[in-house]
């Protein structure tokens, strides 16, 4: 079994942190830069991710998240938080990036930067804002799987109210929505789901070979 079916297996959605332990800025960095790092369509990464530290925003936001103690008990709260109205600003601002990173010329890379504006500027606006958001999924998993591999847990949360949490933050002044919630720290003793037996489709409930 590899390591990262044994991390797999090892991690869950914890409902209970333990308060008094907190991840270490070293791990925290290297969980950044697993996101960081995340796949996303074009490699856009059309979002922002807020670490949310201070404890008197955290209690403010736990009503918008259904009262989830998590909200308040765990080492760091993130929001992932999808670029709304994403378009053809956003796209130039990641060519002079390609352009600057890899040394290329604006002009060699014009092409694939009016192919990404036919296929994206051209959607209307919800659906772009629906596409932003599923790309804060994938970012979501690379957290997960490195999390665990530091035997970090982290709970994956869409249990909240977007418009509250956009509302206490400011994020709809900032052209974002909160998509998605994760809750990183480490597992109470008294949490009973640890113990749980992890339930998944079977193989063969689950694949179907062509």
């Amino acid at each position: 079994m590899t390591n990262f079916i044994k991390n797999a297996n090892w991690r869950y959605a914890t409902k209970k942190f333990d308060a008094t332990k907190k991840v270490s800025a070293e791990d925290l960095e290297t969980l950044k830069e697993a996101i960081r790092l995340s796949a996303s369509s074009y490699g856009l990464q059309p979002y922002k991710v807020l670490i949310i530290d201070n404890p008197e925003l955290r209690a403010q936001l736990q009503p918008a998240a259904w009262g989830q103690s998590q909200i308040v008990d765990a080492s760091q709260l993130l929001i992932f938080a999808n670029i709304t109205d994403f378009g053809d600003a956003q796209i130039d601002t990641y060519l002079e990036n390609i352009s600057e990173t890899r040394g290329i010329p604006a002009e060699a890379i014009q092409g694939y930067g009016d192919f990404m504006k036919s296929k994206i500027s051209t959607l209307p606006v919800e659906k772009r804002n629906t596409w932003t958001a599923k790309q804060t999924y994938l970012a979501l998993g690379n957290l997960l799987n490195a999390a665990a591999e530091l035997n970090i847990d982290v709970t994956p949360m869409e249990g909240f109210e977007p418009e509250k949490v956009n509302e206490i933050l400011g994020l709809d002044k900032l052209g974002l929505n909160a998509s998605l919630i994760a809750t990183v720290g480490y597992r109470h003793e008294e949490d009973a789901t640890q113990h749980y037996v992890k339930v998944r489709k079977s193989n063969e409930e689950l694949f179907i070979n062509l």
